[in-house]
């Protein structure tokens, strides 16, 4: 599966379905789609690279990635902390550890403003050892 992500048209909205062999890969290509949402363009590796661990639990699957999600947009809306890349993501039971890098960006740069995660169409299955998630960012 080569694909990580495809946006789906929305009246409103950004949709988005990510892809991936692991649960892990499937989170990590949710990342990059909600930062190619923003930017309206692929993302480039930071200038001034930054470091960041992020730590979530959720309920359920769902909540966990819903919960990761609006973790980026907190960093974003609280620091101007874009990410570029995820470097790890470990994800056992209901709780998930990330390592992640990026940078700080002016509020200029960003197309849409993503104003939070919704669970509204949200779902992630596994099926045929392959992974989907999908995911609406209310903008």
């Amino acid at each position: 599966m080569n694909k990580k992500f495809k946006f789906i048209p929305h009246t409103a909205d950004i949709k988005f379905q990510a892809f991936g062999k692991s649960i892990e890969e499937v989170f990590e290509n949710s990342v990059y789609a909600l930062i190619s949402g923003m930017l309206n363009e692929k993302r480039k590796k930071a200038k001034k690279e930054i470091v960041k661990k992020i730590r979530v639990s959720g309920n359920d699957a769902e909540s966990l990635l819903y919960n990761f999600l609006e973790e980026f947009i907190y960093l974003f809306d609280s620091e101007n902390f874009l990410v570029s890349e995820v470097k790890k993501i470990k994800i056992e039971k209901n709780k998930l550890v990330a390592e992640v890098s990026g940078e700080e960006i002016s509020d200029k740069k960003v197309t849409n403003q993503v104003k939070a995660i919704t669970y509204n169409e949200m779902f992630i299955k596994e099926e045929s050892g392959n992974w989907i998630a999908q995911v609406v960012l209310d903008v």
